[in-house]
């Protein structure tokens, strides 16, 4: 019984983590954890069983949200293998659009825990190996010839961001596409991956 209730209760620490890494990137990580056991089906009195701190908990987010390949992805959709610039274009085609836009709780931890991190540099220091890490890979991902991939990140991130402050108006749907046309007017080079180091 002893096994099976250890099983169970790693279970739940899993499914806690997995629950709390959507909520924190839907809705920021000021979600009390009273609202994310529920949300989890658990009760209060066993977060302390399971996590030393409600900032140990964010950690864990981040970082299974970085593990986590279907992030920033449509559900059931995988990100396509072959040439490197097919997969470039297909993930920024995905990150910029609509789906991803109302689908913060899945979407990119980049974007997802950026606004968080920032205000709260206590939590940014101990979660910042894992961030810094999810950034140079997603980069990675979409570097070009001798562009290391930044600023299209970056562009691609703030697009995301002002596109989910401003749901609900036709200008929401114009900065995704602005930033999907600047993104689609660089030159490949047809460059290979970049080493990533996550």
């Amino acid at each position: 019984m002893g096994r099976a209730s250890k099983a169970q209760a790693q279970e739940n620490r899993q499914y806690v983590v997995a629950t709390a890494s959507r909520m924190f990137r839907e809705k920021g990580t000021a979600v009390s954890i009273a609202d994310l056991m529920k949300a989890s089906g658990l009760t209060h009195g066993a977060f302390y069983k399971q996590f030393a701190s409600k900032e140990d908990l964010v950690d864990k987010a981040i970082a299974h949200a970085f593990e986590d390949p279907a992030a920033h992805l449509p559900a059931g959709l995988e990100e396509p293998s072959g040439d490197h610039e097919t997969a470039r274009r297909t993930l920024i085609d995905r990150y910029l659009s609509i789906w991803h836009r109302d689908h913060a709780g899945d979407g990119c931890p980049v974007s997802g825990f950026a606004a968080d991190l920032g205000r709260e540099p206590e939590q940014a220091a101990r979660s910042q190996h894992v961030y810094i890490n999810g950034v140079r890979n997603r980069a990675a991902r979409l570097a070009t010839g001798d562009d290391d991939g930044m600023a299209q990140l970056c562009t691609m991130v703030g697009a995301l961001v002002l596109a989910r402050a401003t749901r609900g108006n036709p200008i929401s749907e114009e900065l995704l596409q602005a930033a999907r046309t600047a993104l689609e007017g660089i030159d490949s080079g047809q460059s290979a991956p970049r080493h990533r180091t996550d």
